[in-house]
């Protein structure tokens, strides 16, 4: 009789510590592991390999975790996702729009948590698989800077029509989900402004919590 084969799990974050201690956890457990920086990174391997789960930061340069997951549910609903954070005690703190199926605190939980949600995840994704494809994905749209006049702004792409438009933002400090007309197609957009590079995370302090358990 033929062995099942491992489910892939990928773990996307930009420091190099945190990605080799979580991985370690996993791969103790059985899985087959893979890691990103960023998430440019990540959707790169996406590309390629049929991941069950995604763990992944939200703080990151480049490509943040919040609009990473935000494109992995409008391009892969059948992935099941864990966003990670120092800077959020708990789910019930993350900003609204946060696009994931279960939250870990770096350095408030014990890391082995990290194992018992993955196993759930994977375990409940007939069901979960469904209600991704029923539910609609925010844009994260990062600060795009200011205008001749010194308004914010910040760039839009329509999900219908695919064309680009700016828009002036009054607030940058929204944290929830906010909805405009296409320019061109009238199509509702909805959005969310990108403010993760202002939140600080206690990275130094997860990845100890972490190595310490892995030793």
């Amino acid at each position: 009789m033929g062995t099942s084969p491992k489910h892939r799990i990928l773990v996307v974050d930009d420091e190099p510590r945190i990605c080799e201690t979580t991985a370690f956890l996993l791969e103790a457990a059985g899985y087959e592991v893979s890691t990103a920086v960023d998430g440019f990174d990540a959707l790169l391997q996406l590309k390629s390999v049929p991941f069950d789960v995604i763990i992944s930061d939200l703080n990151m340069p480049h490509m943040s975790g919040f609009e990473f997951l935000s494109v992995v549910r409008r391009r892969f609903p059948e992935i099941a996702v864990v966003a990670v954070s120092g800077a959020y005690e708990s789910g019930d703190s993350i900003p609204g729009g946060v696009i994931a199926d279960a939250f870990y605190a770096k350095g408030r939980q014990d890391p082995r948590d990290i194992l018992h949600t993955v196993a759930e995840l994977i375990e409940t994704s007939p069901v979960r698989w469904v209600n991704h494809h029923r539910q609609s994905a925010p844009v994260w749209i990062p600060r795009s800077g200011k205008d001749s006049k010194g308004i914010p702004f910040i760039v839009l792409t329509c999900t219908e029509c695919l064309r680009s438009f700016p828009l002036s933002v009054m607030r940058e400090d929204v944290q929830e989900i906010q909805e405009t007309l296409c320019l061109f197609c009238a199509t509702p957009v909805k959005y969310i402004i990108d403010f993760s590079r202002a939140v600080s995370s206690p990275k130094p302090r997860a990845a100890a919590a972490i190595s310490d358990w892995s030793h």
